[in-house]
Parts: structure tokens; C-alpha cells; sequence
């Protein structure tokens, strides 16, 4: 009885096994027609808006300095010291505050000989130190600019680096929104007009891209020998002119589109 019942049993169990092996592949073959996601049938235009606006700028920055040298650093440093102070009083008598001001970059630096010894070997001697101390004025007063450099290279500034106008940051970012918005409307015409002849219409937006706020890098508009051959010999002020900056910026835009 016992031996009936476990061939019995036996031949159970191979037919569920011989039915789930034949299930197997469609069953697995019906889970990946399921999880295969179909193709997208989106039509889409993509389009780069750009806006771009003149501004004058509100913000006068100058980068100038003293650089001295001496036999020993210390003496360099104490000449370089006392010219500065003297700078800085300088453009502070002319109503430049010390929240306008801020030091650059200061540098101390060996200064070495060099030459042939009889014997064709090349040497250098330590000759002195260099002491370079660059200052940088920021301000929205933009009409003292020439009083500034003047009033700078008389009281013993011998290098100016850059003279510049800009724009504040909080005029960057009252501007940047405006163009921002111009930008994305001007993409907005653009996909209009292309897609009038193909009798087709915005339905949607799917991206949208937008760039960094940007303006033209600063361009000096004195050079060093000019400035101080200039200020040094001629009594009249220095002429500095400030002049409308053409700003820009893009947004790139995904429209979805369909048929009319």
C-alpha cells in the first residue's frame, strides 16, 4: 500500500514539473513585453532665446600699487609701508572711505644677480628685496576716478594695473531676472514663427535651460605708463570716461508641439 501511494505521489509531481517547464518561457517572455516601456511619441522643438540690454554701469573699480626695492627686506617693507600710507591718505582726502578699500595682493620677493665666474660657471648674488603692495579701490563714485589715480601716483603709487567699470551685484541681479525673462519669450517667438508654416502650435513645455548672467570681461581703460607719464608732468586731471556695458543672456527651451 505504502509502495502505491509513493509511485503514485512520484508520478504527481512530475507532471506539475513537466507542466511548469513548458509555463516557464511564455511566462518569462510575457514579464518582458510587459517591462519594456514603449517608444515615446512626443514631438518636441528645441529653441535658444537670447536677450541682450546696454547698462551703465554703477560701480568704479582700480587696481594700483607701490613696489619698492632695498638691500633687506625689512627696509623694503618699511619704504613700501610708508609710500601705501601716504596713498591711502591721499585718496581717502579726495572722499574714497575704507570700506571702498581693500589690499589686492602683497608679495615679498628676493631680487638675485646673475653672472659668469672665470671659470664659465653661472652664479647669482642676492642684491636686494622686492616688496609689491596692490591695492584695489571699489566704489559708485564713478566721477572721482580721475582724482583717485592722480591724487594716487602723486603721493607715490608707480603702477596701476587696471582701471574698470562694472556693475553691482545688486544691479547684476536686477537686471539678470529681466533678461531671464526676455530670453524665454524670445525662444517663445522663435519656435512660434518656425512652426507657423508646418501647421503646428506649442502644446507644452517638457525643459528648460537657462545660462549664467553674462557681461564682458573688464577692460582697462588706462595703461601704467600712460597713466602715471600723464598724471606726473601735466596739471589737468587724468581723462577716465565711463561707458554702457551690452549684457546678455541665453535660455534654452524644449517645447512640446502638436498639429493645428
Amino acid at each position: 500500500m505504502n509502495k502505491t501511494i509513493s509511485l503514485a505521489t512520484l508520478a504527481g509531481v512530475v507532471l506539475i514539473l513537466a507542466f511548469a517547464i513548458n509555463l516557464s518561457p511564455i511566462d518569462n517572455q510575457a514579464t518582458a513585453q510587459e517591462t519594456t516601456p514603449f517608444p515615446s511619441r512626443e514631438k518636441v522643438i528645441s529653441v535658444t532665446g537670447t536677450a541682450t540690454t546696454s547698462v551703465d554701469p554703477d560701480r568704479l573699480v582700480i587696481q594700483f600699487g607701490v613696489e619698492t626695492q632695498e638691500k633687506t627686506a625689512k627696509a623694503s617693507l618699511e619704504t613700501n609701508s610708508q609710500l601705501m600710507t601716504n596713498v591711502v591718505n591721499a585718496i581717502m582726502a579726495v572722499g574714497i572711505t575704507e570700506d571702498e578699500l581693500s589690499t589686492s595682493r602683497m608679495n615679498i620677493s628676493p631680487i638675485y644677480d646673475y653672472y659668469n665666474e672665470p671659470q664659465g660657471k653661472r652664479t647669482q648674488e642676492l642684491v636686494g628685496y622686492r616688496v609689491s603692495n596692490i591695492l584695489m579701490v571699489e566704489t559708485q563714485s564713478l566721477d572721482k576716478a580721475a582724482d583717485i589715480i592722480d591724487g594716487a601716483v602723486e603721493a607715490g603709487v608707480n603702477r596701476i594695473d587696471s582701471v574698470y567699470f562694472t556693475l553691482s551685484p545688486q544691479k547684476q541681479t536686477q537686471f539678470k531676472d529681466l533678461l531671464l525673462e526676455d530670453a524665454v519669450m524670445n525662444a517663445k517667438s522663435k519656435a512660434e514663427k518656425a512652426l507657423a508654416p508646418l501647421n503646428h502650435k506649442i502644446i507644452g513645455v517638457k525643459l528648460v535651460s537657462l545660462s549664467e548672467f553674462g557681461m564682458p570681461p573688464p577692460m582697462p581703460y588706462l595703461r601704467d605708463g600712460f597713466v602715471m607719464a600723464e598724471s606726473a608732468s601735466m596739471k589737468a586731471a587724468t581723462p577716465v570716461f565711463s561707458s554702457d556695458q551690452d549684457i546678455t543672456t541665453t535660455a534654452s527651451v524644449i517645447f512640446l508641439i502638436g498639429s493645428n
